[in-house]
């Protein structure tokens, strides 16, 4: 079960991982799109943002549903919470090094203020 996830948390990030994936996230957070309407921002062919799409699918990111010819495409951001989730443990180990600086700075100002003289 760890690979999968392993596995799973890696698509989701390389899926993240390129500008133009990222942009057809967004568009998608606001409604569902045809595969034309997200490769229109972009100077790619309709097979390029397949491509992209089907790299966004991989990681379980995007729903695709084919009506004849029509490919229309939904975001699904639940695969983003494993990220998040990822994220949140460095995120706690940044903070304490970044409250052991500022505690460090405000230390040193007061020092500063106490004697105004001493040169840092």
């Amino acid at each position: 079960m760890v690979e999968y996830q392993n596995a799973h948390l890696d698509a989701v990030f390389h899926a993240l991982s390129d500008p133009t994936r990222r942009a057809m996230l967004q568009d998608l957070s606001q409604g569902e799109r045809l595969v034309g309407e997200l490769a229109a921002p972009f100077s790619i062919s309709l097979a390029a943002a397949s491509k992209h799409i089907k790299v966004l699918e991989g990681a379980g990111l995007v729903r695709r549903e084919v009506k004849g010819r029509t490919h229309v495409c939904r975001l699904d951001a639940a695969p983003m919470h494993a990220g998040m989730e990822w994220m949140r443990h460095y995120e706690a180990f940044w903070r304490t090094r970044i409250d052991a600086l500022e505690a460090l700075l405000l230390a040193e100002d007061a020092t500063i203020q106490t004697d105004p003289e001493e040169k840092p």
